[in-house]
């Protein structure tokens, strides 16, 4: 027979604790401070059997001087989507303590156009990154055949 649950026992808090290992010097770290460098660093870390397979999202975590924190692979979805959930994402942010992030997702079509839950879904987050003070920089589109940079076609000012 179970016991009944004592006040104290009702109450008791897991213990949150927060850690980034980081094992390389600032200054070894790649900086973006353009998207020709940021693009090259994405093709390098894509996946190039699932490129014209499926969407995967990727978030570039970046630190106030805007060198790379980290790379988040954030999700694998569909031909057609994938998820990008703002908590994951700011989640990663706040744990990295990046100051800048730059999301980004392949489109197996081809298609570099941003689709309308591209545009929507960069909004949303550009909004919940001015809550928290970490600002979305770009949203960056891959395929084989190049990309196409958000920030650079005016969706992201």
């Amino acid at each position: 027979m179970e016991s009944a649950m004592s006040i104290i026992e009702l109450y008791h808090i897991c213990e949150v604790e927060l850690i980034y290992n980081n094992p390389f010097r600032p200054s070894v770290r790649p900086r973006i401070d353009h998207p020709e460098s940021l693009c090259q660093l994405l093709w390098e870390a894509r996946n190039s059997n699932k490129i014209e397979l499926v969407e995967e999202s990727k978030v570039i975590l970046l630190n106030n001087a805007s060198r790379v924190l980290g790379i988040l692979n954030l999700s694998s979805g569909s031909i057609t989507g994938c998820m990008m959930d703002p908590r994951i994402i700011f989640g990663a942010a706040l744990k990295a303590g990046a100051s800048f992030i730059i999301l980004a997702h392949n489109h197996p079509s081809g298609n570099l156009k941003p689709s309308a839950a591209d545009i929507s879904t960069t909004k949303k987050l550009m909004d919940a990154g001015k809550l928290l003070d970490i600002k979305v920089l770009d949203h960056i589109i891959i395929t084989n055949e190049g990309y196409v940079s958000m920030a650079e076609d005016g969706y992201i000012i």
